[in-house]
């Protein structure tokens, strides 16, 4: 198993030749329509009809076009959606069995569970990755000089030795502002009814601000310059980590995420994207550090979505 670009690196030189680089088969990831039947949950694994409708579209030659994380001339030479109840594991016979293709793209993983998800093996496993500590610096700084946070003020004092980490949910304050993380790109098409627009997010950043009264707001968040000036228009009041040149080839894409969620994981309330990793992650840091549930499994709502269901605490297993 690779990620995209590694798939794409390693196989280069067979792509200059076919003008690809294709993706013999797409799978779309979804849940199932009906729901857990009569409420029994079971682990189980259908080819389906697509329940939204996907992001791939036919190009005159008849591949699939489609975002593919900016890989541009990636193309797809078949798709099928398949609805997933389960954990990871369930997805194997599909890839081993079912079909013939070379190269499979699973799309919106997110759909699957881990298969040791919220265990005591992957609590411990989760624990012990413990962000790079020049990124915690950073995020630090950033917090005491822009937030007036610090972990004294905070009550999160952090302890290296990860084995001792163990703080009774409820005793972590955070610091005087909110924490919010706002996925955008790939989201807007790929999870479109669970996405709020620009609008629907200031909203919901003002009522959160006005009924927890903090006055400021940090956000995290890959949205375009357009939808930042836009999300600007309603907010005068947002604060970011915006990095240097010289910071960004220092710490990369990855460091500064890095340092974005280590400051949304010390707000005094935090409210994420729906399935996003990004937030999953500031979930569990915030988990470690001592917040009380309610301050951390909070996600922003699409703007006509009848039902939001909230994300689930999952307790840490020492």
């Amino acid at each position: 198993m690779y990620s995209l670009k590694n798939w794409i690196s390693t196989n280069q030189s067979l792509f200059s030749e076919s003008g690809g680089p294709f993706i013999q088969q797409i799978y779309v990831l979804q849940g199932y329509a009906e729901g857990w039947t009569e409420g029994h949950w079971e682990e189980k694994v259908d080819e389906r009809l697509c329940m939204e409708d996907h992001a791939y579209v036919n190009d005159k030659q008849g591949f699939y076009r489609g975002w593919f994380w900016g890989y541009k001339e990636t193309r797809g030479l078949s798709v099928a959606c398949v609805s997933v109840q389960g954990s990871a594991s369930i997805i194997v016979p599909v890839l081993l069995k079912n079909t013939t293709a070379q190269s499979v793209m699973l799309d919106r993983a997110e759909n699957l569970l881990h298969d040791h998800y919220a265990g005591k093996s992957y609590w411990d496993a989760r624990r012990s990755m413990v962000f790079a500590k020049h990124l915690r610096v950073v995020g630090d700084e950033f917090r005491a000089k822009y937030l007036n946070s610090t972990d004294e003020l905070d009550n999160t004092i952090y302890n290296e030795d990860w084995t001792k980490m163990k703080v009774k949910l409820g005793t972590a304050k955070g610091g005087p502002y909110l924490g919010v993380h706002l996925r955008r790109k790939d989201f807007i098409w790929g999870h479109r009814k669970d996405v709020p627009s620009i609008k629907g997010t200031a909203m919901k950043i003002q009522s959160l601000m006005k009924e927890l009264k903090l006055e400021k707001v940090f956000v995290a968040t890959d949205a375009a310059e357009d939808d930042l000036k836009e999300l600007k228009s309603f907010l005068s009041k947002i604060i970011r980590f915006e990095p240097t040149q010289e910071e960004l080839q220092l710490y990369q894409d990855g460091g500064v995420a890095i340092i974005d969620q280590w400051i949304c994981a010390h707000a005094r309330f935090f409210i994420g994207t729906s399935v996003s990793t990004f937030s999953f992650r500031i979930h569990e840091e915030r988990e470690i550090l001592g917040f009380d549930p309610k301050t951390t499994y909070n996600r922003l709502c699409g703007d006509h979505e009848k039902e939001c269901e909230q994300p689930t605490h999952w307790k840490i297993v020492y």
